[in-house]
């Protein structure tokens, strides 16, 4: 099923941010949505996932979306390989985590990590859970050029069959997985 956005408007209160935008991604379609700072676009990944709700329009996705956010929100009681089981098998995540070079802190606690090695097990978390389309909000934040890489080939491994929408307002990552850009104004 693909994500589809029909006619989408939403304002905090006074302010409008969204207005009358539409799109699709489809199976196999991957895209960044990017623009200045305040445009909409977390506000978008946020009506997706339906944390907030359009003033009007459609939405329309798939029963089970992954998600990565800006923030990693990893949960701090919870080792690393309990991080990623809680969203799928955990020998998934222990390959998961052999793939992106994580598995000698499999058994840290998220405040033991560098913020790059929390912002891979975000990604990871997301990548162990069977859903049926990805959003990616700023994913590779804080992550050098080899580890964009190397996490890029597993999200597309991953989900590269299923829509995804990232967003970013760095367009190198559309390259990265090869995605196609949809710019707010």
């Amino acid at each position: 099923m693909a994500i589809k956005l029909k006619n989408l408007s939403f304002s905090y209160g006074d302010t409008p941010v969204l207005k009358d935008f539409s799109l699709t991604v489809e199976k196999n379609d991957r895209v960044l949505i990017s623009g200045p700072s305040g445009a909409g676009k977390t506000t978008l990944f946020r009506l997706i996932l339906g944390l907030e709700k359009a003033t009007s329009g459609d939405i329309s996705v798939p029963e089970k979306i992954s998600a990565v956010f800006q923030e990693d929100r990893l949960f701090e009681g919870a080792s690393v390989i309990k991080n990623l089981a809680s969203t799928g098998p955990k020998e998934e995540a222990e390959r998961l985590l052999a793939l992106a070079g994580l598995s000698g802190v499999k058994t840290k606690l998220p405040a033991e990590l560098s913020g790059g090695m929390k912002r891979r097990v975000a990604i990871l978390r997301a990548l162990n859970f069977d859903a049926d389309a990805l959003l990616l909000d700023e994913p590779f934040n804080g992550l050098d050029d080899d580890n964009k890489k190397i996490m890029a080939r597993l999200i597309l491994e991953k989900y590269g069959d299923k829509p995804m929408l990232l967003i970013s307002h760095n367009k190198e990552d559309a390259l990265l997985l090869g995605a196609r850009i949809v710019n707010l104004e």
